[in-house]
């Protein structure tokens, strides 16, 4: 059942007042909003609609009485078969087209593009042909921007689109055989004005190369505004159905309808399809089995219109806000502020100072990083060697650290990196290590290894073998060239006391002068 709210009764009944806090709550707090719009939003901005008494329909039976029977005649598809029907439409359009270019866009426009700020929007579907959500920077789908290049049939990119249009851009021309878009030039006006469509310059420079090449000339096609009318199929038809299953698949929570009388079969058909969606939002069951149960804020379907719906809405629409669509936006954003004030805060980064304005403001919100942030490095000090853990010598908090200029010409004769302080991280660890074990050897327990064998050997030959004790060194000694070790040289214990004399033995081998 739709619940109908009158807007301008918001400060007398308690009622409508708490039931339209509550449809702005629903804004606030939902996370994927679709929003359909139609002529209704476009109207303060100078740009009549279609239905209303005094819309497009009523202006063109006024002006061409004998033209059309009724207004909606104009934008049907059936009026290429007569040419006095596409003159009046060329003329027509060009004067819509000439209004629709002084136009700049209303607080409803503000507020789309504000959701799609607030990562609010899922996407934007629109009846309108004026384009003013290209202007707030809601990209088209009439937009080359939006489109695939290359000499295939242009295809949609889904992620580019941010407003889909559904009955095309008057800003935009197409031709009639080839089907080649353009944007809409002042030439292109100026035929239509008079009644006649420009011929196509794409169709006329092929048909131009094969009579230059004596070959028979081609068709050439004719320029008309790119919008679709009643009875005519969308070019981009396929691309727009393939991005409405994407945004259905994404399981939208809330619903936006404005300024449409939701008369056309494929936005009807569109609507409903949203809402089925956005009713089944936090519905179901849990992975252990219990039921879900949906917020209060949760799969609403608002209609903003000054007409309400028809009777076939009544269990698809929830609420029926009846009232200006710029009105009710401004009344959403207020109290949006006030309830979620958190919502509109912004974190601002100093970047640099300015002279004239004071500070410049680079970033509206901090970047969050995850894990420990790497620690800051000083710019102004090249190839600083990084502190080593290993190391045994602590650096001094006195002295500055060492820098290494940037290259090797430039280095200090006493600075060098296979030093022993300012190599390798790896060598210095190594170095370490050396210096460990030398500090653990006891220089005490070396000893004079000599075996009787050899002292044997060597007086066999006639050597004098002389043995005593070690003296201070007033002759001269000489060491064995090969010694054995002796069984009977033990290493003696580490625990040495220094005044503890020792007695060792020392050798010394005297050769007889040989008797000639």
């Amino acid at each position: 059942m739709t619940i109908s709210l009158q807007l301008d009764a918001v400060s007398g009944e308690s009622s409508t007042r708490r039931a339209l806090t509550d449809i702005s709550l629903a804004v606030a707090k939902s996370k994927k909003i679709v929003v359909v719009t139609g002529a209704g939003i476009s109207c303060s901005c100078g740009i009549p609609d279609f239905r209303s008494s005094d819309g497009l329909y009523s202006l063109v039976k006024e002006r061409y009485p004998d033209i059309v029977l009724k207004g909606r005649d104009l934008f049907d598809a059936s009026l290429f078969r007569d040419s006095a029907s596409t003159s009046v439409f060329y003329t027509f359009i060009s004067q819509l087209k000439r209004s629709i270019d002084a136009a700049t866009p209303a607080p409803t426009h503000q507020f789309i593009q504000t959701l799609d700020t607030k990562h609010k929007l899922v996407r934007s579907y629109t009846q309108n042909i004026d384009g003013l959500e290209e202007r707030i920077g809601l990209r088209g789908s009439s937009s080359q921007q939006a489109k695939t290049s290359g000499k295939k049939k242009p295809k949609l990119k889904s992620k580019e689109v941010r407003n889909v249009q559904l009955h095309g851009d008057i800003h935009r021309v197409r031709c009639t055989f080839c089907s080649t878009e353009m944007p809409c030039t002042e030439e292109h006006l100026h035929a239509f004005e008079n009644g006649k469509a420009p011929n196509c310059p794409e169709c006329t420079s092929r048909s131009e190369a094969r009579v230059a090449r004596s070959a028979r000339a081609l068709k050439i096609g004719t320029l008309r505004p790119a919008i679709v009318l009643y009875d005519e199929p969308h070019p981009l038809g396929d691309d727009i159905g393939t991005i409405q299953t994407m945004d259905i698949a994404r399981k939208p929570d809330m619903l936006i309808i404005m300024g449409t009388s939701l008369k056309v079969h494929g936005l009807k058909k569109l609507v409903k399809d949203f809402a089925k969606v956005v009713h089944a939002t936090g519905t179901g069951t849990t992975p252990s089995g219990t039921p879900k149960v949906q917020k209060s804020w949760q799969g609403k379907v608002v209609f903003v219109n000054k007409t309400p719906p028809g009777s076939e809405w009544s269990d698809i629409i929830d609420y029926h806000v009846a009232g200006e669509t710029d009105a009710w936006v401004d009344k959403v954003l207020e109290d949006w502020k006030k309830m979620r004030p958190s919502d509109w805060e912004i974190q601002q980064t100093l970047d640099h100072t300015d002279k004239s304005n004071g500070f410049k403001v680079v970033k509206e919100t901090a970047t969050k990083t995850k894990g420990k942030a790497a620690p800051k490095r000083n710019l102004n000090i090249e190839n600083i060697p990084p502190e080593d853990p290993f190391s045994s010598q602590p650096t001094s908090p006195s002295k500055s650290p060492v820098s290494v200029p940037s290259s090797p010409s430039k280095r200090r004769q006493s600075a060098s990196h296979y030093s022993d302080v300012e190599s390798s991280p790896r060598k210095r660890r190594d170095i370490a290590k050396i210096a460990d074990g030398m500090d653990r050897l006891d220089m005490s327990e070396r000893c004079i290894l000599f075996a009787d064998a050899t002292n044997a050997a060597k007086n066999a030959g006639g050597d004098d073998l002389v043995m005593g004790e070690l003296q201070p060194p007033k002759a001269k000694v000489r060491r064995a060239s090969t010694s054995v070790i002796s069984k009977e040289c033990k290493p003696r214990t580490r625990n040495v006391t220094k005044s503890r004399v020792e007695a060792r033995m020392w050798v010394e081998i005297k050769t007889k002068p040989s008797i000639s």
